[in-house]
């Protein structure tokens, strides 16, 4: 099993669909869940370090294991079936016996992300859906995109983006 962490939420391109990105210790693959508009808020408040006003549903979830004695260790997702990834909460009872709860990995992950619980994957799981992350080409385009900012005035900056503009009006093809 590989130990992820929540490298952020995106929007998937095409459908506009919200994304959890699990990124595994090395940074250098991440797996893509795609889920619903909901869950992402849900998992970006637990992500947060302010309080909603009133407590949201993962929220309660979190006081309701509690006032049953019930600590989340782990969340794992442990499958993908048909583009559908599997998860399952692992709970320890006061009387340290050990539980375990099918759950949709939107869910786990926003129980996870409050409780402070690690999030597994299965390396399966990992090597099927992770796509490859280039962390020093990221870096680099960033830091060449900022030397570009630095040497630029706004004036200049106007007449690259109109002569862009310009040039994919001429050419649209």
């Amino acid at each position: 099993m590989v130990e992820m962490r929540v490298a952020g939420i995106a929007l998937d391109a095409a459908s506009r669909s919200p994304i959890v990105l699990l990124r595994d210790p090395s940074g250098r693959r991440q797996v893509p869940i795609w889920i619903d508009q909901a869950q992402a808020q849900n998992i970006m408040a637990g992500l947060s370090d302010q309080a909603p006003p009133r407590p949201l549903s993962h929220d309660l979830m979190v006081e309701l294991l509690q006032a049953g004695g019930l600590e989340l260790t782990k969340v794992i997702v442990h499958a993908i079936e048909d583009s559908t990834f599997r998860a399952v909460l692992k709970l320890r009872t006061e009387g340290d016996e050990e539980l375990e709860l099918d759950a949709r990995p939107s869910d786990a992950i926003a129980l996870a992300v409050r409780t402070g619980s690690e999030i597994w994957m299965l390396e399966e799981v990992v090597a099927d859906a992770s796509i490859p992350v280039d962390a020093e080409a990221d870096a680099e385009d960033a830091a060449d995109f900022r030397r570009f900012i630095d040497g630029i005035s706004p004036a200049e900056l106007v007449r690259h983006i109109n002569q862009a503009q310009t040039e994919a009006e001429e050419d649209p093809g």
